[in-house]
């Protein structure tokens, strides 16, 4: 294995919860998080981005990249 990383895990990343409730209540911040207010969704996307690519998630960069565009960002 040459990484712990593989994109197919992103897939089943919306049952995290299934097994772990607890866990899944952590959603429900990340969705107030991400709603807009002095900045916008696309530009919270944006900054998620670049706090993965520095702290070098992979899982993150592939949602947040994913986010990004969906909001806009070209």
């Amino acid at each position: 294995m040459d990484s712990y990383y593989d994109s197919k895990d992103m897939e089943a990343f919306e049952d995290v919860g299934e097994e772990a409730p607890e866990l899944a209540k952590i959603f429900d911040y990340y969705g107030a998080v991400f709603t807009e207010g002095e900045l916008t969704e696309r530009e919270k996307a944006l900054i998620a981005l670049a706090v993965a690519h520095a702290i070098q998630c992979p899982y993150c960069i592939d949602a947040y990249t994913q986010t990004s565009l969906e909001k806009g960002s070209k």
